[in-house]
């Protein structure tokens, strides 16, 4: 499974470059048919990749930080403009209402703030800012959270993948479990908080 995601990834940065790691990061962080694409295993590989100077670490944060503000954006103005009509789509290839409705139930809990845990959970992350358009947040509200959760994680998962790259020697031995490591760290703010939150209702039960 080594060979198979961490060589995969790997190659798939390289090939792609950052335009395409740009692009992916712009898919996955609001377009509806984005949610299948890997987000924090791709962020984190390139920036070990970085660390081997195979991309410029500043060219490679800031592409990953455009890229995550305007699909969070795009997703938002999606919201906006379709609204609750997205609820009463139909399943296809690249839609599934259970998603919505996941996102949905998550956003009308969590509110302003899921804009920056949603960044941590694949899926959520994709349709979270959608919903704040059918919401009809008040867009500067959205935008700061929408930038907080840009540098967290966009700059925050590269900028440690890097960091990790460079001072582990042979660190290509150990990027599978680095990249597994990763993603269950990314998620684990956004654990944190439901277990309090969950606490905290079921103790006024």
């Amino acid at each position: 499974m080594e060979s198979l995601i961490g060589i995969s990834l790997v190659e798939l940065a390289k090939f792609i470059g950052l335009f395409g790691i740009g692009l992916i990061i712009f898919l996955e962080s609001g377009v509806f048919f984005g949610f299948f694409l890997p987000g924090d295993s791709l962020l984190f590989t390139a920036g070990f990749l970085a660390s081997q100077g195979v991309f410029n670490i500043f060219a490679l944060i800031a592409t990953c930080f455009v890229g995550a503000i305007l699909g969070v954006s795009v997703g938002y103005a999606f919201g906006r403009r379709v609204g609750p009509k997205i609820f009463v789509r139909d399943d296809s290839f690249f839609f599934h209402k259970d998603h919505v409705d996941t996102a949905r139930a998550f956003y009308l809990r969590h509110g302003a703030k899921t804009i920056v845990l949603a960044r941590f959970i694949p899926v959520i992350r994709t349709f979270a800012p959608i919903l704040a358009g059918v919401a009809e947040m008040p867009y500067p509200t959205f935008l700061f959270y929408n930038v907080l959760g840009a540098v967290l994680w966009a700059i925050g998962i590269p900028s440690l993948g890097y960091y990790l790259g460079s001072v582990i020697p042979s660190v290509d031995r150990y990027l599978f479990p680095m990249i597994i490591g990763i993603i269950l760290l990314s998620s684990l703010p956004s654990v944190i908080h439901f277990w309090n939150e969950w606490r905290r209702n079921h103790r006024h039960d």
